[in-house]
């Protein structure tokens, strides 16, 4: 399996998540540079976490728009994977990939810490490694996590599956106590229709090692290579 990772200016993870992909599960990946249309060997694309072209105009948005994003789109279309993180998140909601928008924190504050998550759907090309209702710690560090999209999406979401990570606290409760930024319903992570697109704020890629305080990320990107 072939892995690519995106690269936009003001990308900042982009060498943590090659790292993981070459040294940590060691498979073959690539770094892809936003101006290249040409990703029809890949396998999984994962666009990582950052302040794409500074963030300008609002998270994402310039980069949504560019040659490598455009291509994206044929590549999900193909049914090929693809993994937004953070930044990466909020590109695919620009780009339309994935349903929903990323607001600015309901306390207009940016938060850096590890955050309590409960799985809510095992069933994806990106969860099959986890168990549902399954409590993992994963790192966020964000200013603009704040999902939001309109109740009757979020009807058609919930019947379909496609929530795929809540914030909770320790004991798997979803409550607004655990709710680090305001996101509708304490949704962290969500899929398309079709989950082979998957975005979430968390930071799995920061969390592939004992020694980083929590290794649950690693079954994330083990599930995709199952």
């Amino acid at each position: 399996m072939k892995f690519g990772v995106a690269v936009y200016p003001g990308s900042n993870c982009d060498y943590d998540t090659y790292y993981v992909i070459r040294d940590v599960i060691k498979k073959d990946v690539d770094f892809i540079d936003y101006r290249e249309t040409n990703i029809n060997k890949y396998d999984c694309i994962i666009v990582p976490g950052g302040f794409s072209f500074g963030d300008y105009l609002r998270p994402g948005v310039i980069a949504s728009h560019t040659p490598l994003t455009n291509a994206l789109k044929d590549f999900a279309e193909k049914g090929k994977f693809i993994i937004g993180i953070c930044n990466g998140f909020q590109i695919l909601t620009e780009a339309h990939l994935l349903p929903g928008a990323l607001l600015s924190n309901n306390h207009g504050k940016f938060i850096c810490k590890h955050q309590y998550l409960r799985v809510e759907n095992n069933s994806t090309p990106f969860t099959n490694k986890l168990n549902k209702g399954e409590v993992i710690k994963l790192p966020i560090a964000h200013h603009d996590g704040n999902y939001f999209i309109d109740e009757e999406t979020l009807k058609k979401m919930e019947e379909k599956g496609q929530i795929i990570l809540r914030y909770c606290d320790k004991d798997g409760n979803v409550s607004p106590d655990s709710n680090p930024n305001g996101s509708i319903s304490n949704i962290a992570g969500v899929c398309n229709e079709k989950f082979n697109v998957f975005g979430l704020m968390p930071h799995p890629e920061r969390a592939c090692e004992p020694i980083l305080g929590s290794s649950d990320g690693l079954k994330i990107l083990l599930s995709i290579i199952n």
